[in-house]
């Protein structure tokens, strides 16, 4: 999924998307009801379906205003809108999917992927403290320690 796929999911989800928000602050992205901005300063499309989709992570999962709240709450609705950003532009599927298609560094899964290195990296990271060391699926374990490895089952 790219930045376009994104832009066409969240018009068929009825959010607006300002590409080229003038923030005041230093946020990549913010969301206000069903419109959502992306600063003006992010220039690759890879980093903005990265912003887009966490945005869209908290259309979708996130209940009131959470900015700037310190609670318990806030912060659990935060993970909760990365994980949907991790999993529509990632997933464990596309892990694999990448493995299938050759790639063999994390530069390499991230271009496959479409996303950024950092935003790879943090999705791995998540999946670690969600799955453990690792996790298998369909035909397929991938290993999070000491570093991303899939192998498939024989």
């Amino acid at each position: 999924m790219n930045y376009d796929d994104l832009l066409e999911e969240s018009a068929s989800n009825d959010v607006y998307v300002i590409e080229n928000a003038d923030f005041k602050s230093k946020a990549d992205g913010l969301i206000n009801g069903s419109v959502i901005g992306i600063n003006k300063d992010i220039r690759t499309c890879r980093k903005r379906a990265c912003v887009l989709a966490e945005e869209l992570g908290h259309y979708h999962t996130t209940v009131g205003d959470i900015i700037g709240q310190p609670s318990l709450s806030a912060r659990k609705q935060e993970l909760r809108a990365r994980m949907w950003a991790y999993n529509r532009l990632i997933g464990l599927h596309g892990i694999v999917d990448s493995y299938r298609h050759g790639c063999c560094s994390l530069h390499d899964t991230a271009e496959h992927l479409d996303v950024t290195e950092e935003f790879l990296c943090e999705a791995l990271l998540a999946y670690k403290e969600k799955y453990g060391i690792y996790a298998a699926i369909d035909n397929y374990v991938i290993y999070f320690e000491p570093s991303l490895g899939v192998f498939e089952l024989v």
